[in-house]
């Protein structure tokens, strides 16, 4: 069954917005031909959402303002349009984010008029309940807040952006994965996930984590978000940023610190594939300033955009299954 598509646009007209946007793109004739791979994912996320609104109670979006987070919003919308959308959104905020990304997530809830908890690492460091690490990276600090955020809350259901060709830890999760009492991952307990049938069944206290672009790649992501003309951070785009090279990519000056003594500081092109906590997350040197260049350089690229520029996995080739297990994204 087609789904009638909504693109994440501020308009009092949908209809003729969407209706201008298609006189422009003779491309969508072509694709309405046919069924193509991007209409079969963006069914099945949809579906996805339609089944946890329909079997949870408490459901939530963790939304951190990044790119797959922002195409988790933007099919959730499509969903349930042009009704609100029923759930809420959880940012595990770390401090250490870049300003583009918070200034671009407040301004994604502002337009949407959704409500957005916000659970943060800064007030679990000033109060004793979380004890800064040595090497400055807050990545791994976000697990106690997230489970706080979701006890609290009475979230029984989580959407995540993860997709399954990011890491290999992620690879051996169900679209459904059911997390404990205390929020932890167990591979032994996933359940089989035949027909696009999803067992939702937990007990008090556990809650289950929801994965809609597991399926999904990275290079899907980018034409998805070149069809639909999804709105995302700057960042994702090359600009000219002050930028120094460590381990291999190329970080921006911040709270978290850096440059050390002996790193340059330069003035390069950059973009960001993927963002997260700024002492550990890079940016690549790039040109591309549109979706269309953007995707000509993911096509070509060997690495996943967590292995090329996210430090905190490279600690060990555990390290994300570890952290799962302690109830991580």
């Amino acid at each position: 069954m087609r789904v009638a598509r909504m693109s994440i646009i501020e308009s009092t007209d949908v209809q003729s917005a969407v209706a201008d946007r298609d006189e422009h793109r003779p491309e969508r004739a072509q694709r309405d031909e046919g069924f193509t791979t991007l209409d079969a994912l963006e069914s099945e996320a949809i579906h996805i959402f339609r089944e946890v609104a329909g079997e949870f109670e408490r459901p939530v979006i963790l939304f951190s303002g990044g790119k797959d987070s922002t195409l988790l919003l933007h099919l959730a919308l499509k969903a349930f349009w042009p009704a609100p959308l029923p759930f809420s959104l959880l940012h595990v905020d770390t401090g250490h984010n870049l300003p583009e990304i918070i200034e671009f997530r407040d301004e994604i809830v502002e337009r949407h008029g959704l409500r957005l908890h916000v659970a943060s690492v800064d007030e679990y460091l000033a109060d004793g309940r979380l004890t800064e690490r040595p090497d400055g990276i807050r990545n791994p600090l976000q697990t106690i807040p997230l489970l706080d955020g979701i006890s609290e809350n009475r979230f029984d259901a989580v959407f995540g952006g993860a997709r399954r060709d990011e890491e290999r830890a992620r690879a051996k999760e169900r679209i459904f994965s059911l997390r404990n009492a205390f929020g932890q991952w167990d591979p032994k307990r996933q359940r089989p996930e035949l027909w696009n049938l999803y067992n939702g069944r937990h007990a008090p206290g556990e809650h289950v984590r929801v994965f809609p672009l597991s399926n999904w790649t990275e290079l899907d992501v980018w034409r998805y978000i070149a069809r639909e003309q999804v709105l995302l951070a700057p960042l994702y785009y090359a600009h000219e940023r002050e930028v120094y090279q460590r381990d291999g990519m190329w970080m921006t000056a911040g709270p978290w610190g850096g440059p050390r003594e002996d790193e340059t500081v330069e003035t390069r092109m950059v973009r960001y594939r993927t963002v997260g906590d700024g002492s550990t997350t890079g940016a690549v040197l790039s040109e591309a300033t549109d979706n269309e260049a953007v995707l000509a350089e993911v096509a070509a690229s060997r690495l996943t955009e967590r292995g090329a520029t996210r430090g905190d996995d490279r600690v060990s080739e555990a390290a994300m299954e570890d952290r799962k297990r302690e109830g991580y994204f």
